[in-house]
């Protein structure tokens, strides 16, 4: 029997999603259901789909639960070809923005949410201008491979990061080495990430610093979406690749640019080590109706 869901789409930067409230967990969707609705000639169309679910009804919520009690709300968040992804920084503002317009929680500005995602609890602070994200702790994940991709003339050594989710991120050697290469195709990892991994190619800034803040242009192809306009966790990645590479003297503060838009990344030391901070906007587009 066909079911009628409502449904919103949103975007962060560009980094589009289809978002609907399933808040006791009766209309999860299986995954050629939900590649479909991301199509983008026959369904919806987006880099993603994320069902609104209360934690307590989902068995992935109790995780998040356990980590922190106030986690009312789980970010179930899929890819576009219906595979199943830890979490999404750009989503994860987007759903904040959602659970909002839907009255589902209230939220001032100033005021803090956390939100159970497969990568643990993050806490969405809400800015004037938008939305904060602690994205939880970044390390060094994945080794150094070699990457390969369409219309790159040579290959590049990568930088494996783990932000939640696997990241590789390439330095390129100028803006026009970063336009002209084609993501239409997945790159190629050597060796392979077992599970795979987001790859971002980055061109610093010329100069790096500016007025205290690192800058840097990415492009990015997510596994299971290909490219997008923009990749949050991708944006945290490139940025802590390069002050990385950049050594001690580097900035805390990155101004990411996507070709979506502007994100701004923050280093903020914690006891437990070094956590990051993506801020940019959220933007509801339009509601409508599925029959699924």
């Amino acid at each position: 029997m066909a079911t009628s869901i409502r449904f919103t789409k949103g975007h962060g930067t560009g980094n589009d999603f289809v978002l609907y409230a399933d808040p006791h967990g009766e209309h999860g969707l299986a995954p050629e259901q939900l590649a479909a609705i991301a199509d983008r000639h026959v369904g919806v169309g987006g880099d993603g789909v994320i069902r609104a679910v209360r934690s307590s009804s989902l068995p992935d919520g109790a995780a998040a639960l356990a980590e922190d009690p106030r986690a009312e709300w789980f970010m179930d968040y899929v890819n576009s070809d219906g595979s199943v992804s830890e979490m999404c920084g750009n989503g994860v503002r987007v759903f904040t923005e959602y659970l909002i317009a839907a009255g589902l929680v209230e939220l001032p500005v100033g005021a803090s949410l956390p939100i159970g995602t497969r990568a643990g609890v993050k806490t969405v602070l809400r800015t004037p201008e938008g939305y904060a994200v602690d994205m939880g702790l970044w390390r060094l994940s994945g080794g150094e491979p070699l990457v390969r991709a369409r219309d790159l003339a040579v290959a590049r050594p990568g930088l494996g990061i783990s932000v939640g989710n696997p990241h590789v991120v390439v330095a390129v050697a100028s803006d026009e080495e970063l336009d002209a290469i084609d993501l239409g195709a997945a790159p190629l990892l050597e060796p392979a990430a077992p599970q795979g991994a987001n790859v971002e190619f980055v061109v610093p800034g010329d100069p790096l610093v500016v007025d205290g803040v690192g800058r840097i242009r990415m492009r990015v192809h997510e596994r299971g979406s290909g490219e997008t306009l923009s990749c949050g966790t991708g944006a945290v990645a490139a940025a802590m690749a390069v002050r990385h590479w950049a050594g001690a003297a580097a900035p805390e503060e990155w101004r990411v640019e996507v070709p979506g838009g502007v994100l701004g990344v923050r280093v903020v030391a914690e006891e437990d080590g070094e956590h990051v901070v993506l801020s940019g906007p959220a933007v509801l587009v339009f509601e409508g109706e599925l029959v699924v």
